[in-house]
């Protein structure tokens, strides 16, 4: 009689067996407006700055500089995780909800 070791054996009654799972794809809501908002203050960020910076409103070019800076540092996460909801929605391939991070 040959040695089986059932401690790494799989059966009928194993635990995971028993379970299904079920893909979860659904956009997150609240992660996604949290993007568009980034991207959307950013935009208007570096457009205002830019119109402040040529201006110069406040007397000199370093309040337009700031809010362009602001506005690309806004700008730049907003776009990357707006377009990773988008190419999630439209199911290009490894693109997927799950790479956004929750708030």
């Amino acid at each position: 009689m040959a040695y089986v070791d059932h401690a790494f054996s799989i059966s009928d009654e194993d635990i995971m067996m028993g379970t299904s799972y079920s893909v979860n794809n659904k956009p997150p809501i609240k992660e996604i407006a949290l993007a568009l908002s980034l991207l959307v203050f950013g935009v208007l960020g570096i457009v205002l700055g830019a119109v402040m910076a040529v201006n110069k409103v406040g007397g000199d070019r370093a309040h337009g500089t700031f809010f362009a800076i602001l506005g690309g540092i806004l700008f730049l996460p907003g776009f990357y995780y707006t377009r990773i909801a988008y190419y999630a929605y439209k199911g290009y391939k490894g693109f997927s909800f799950a790479n956004i991070p929750a708030v």
